[in-house]
């Protein structure tokens, strides 16, 4: 009985094993397949908006609301 729960112990180890090995790889291989993709196919990228910068008294008045909320 100790035997078999033994084997099955292993064979389980080593699916984990193998599919996390296979895992790891899939992800190298595809590390290397966007990289070559990206030089034809360059991701675009947009502008992103500056935040408004808020004056002192929007500040005050946030700080002061959230400890009125606390």
């Amino acid at each position: 009985m100790l035997e078999t729960g033994l084997i099955v112990t292993l064979i389980g180890m080593g699916m984990v094993f193998f599919f996390l090995v296979i895992m790891v790889l899939s992800m190298f291989a595809m590390e290397h397949v966007l990289k070559f993709v990206n030089k034809y196919f360059p991701e675009t990228t947009q502008v992103a908006l500056e935040p408004v910068k808020a004056g002192n008294d929007v500040e005050i008045a946030i700080a002061i609301a959230a400890a009125k909320n606390r």
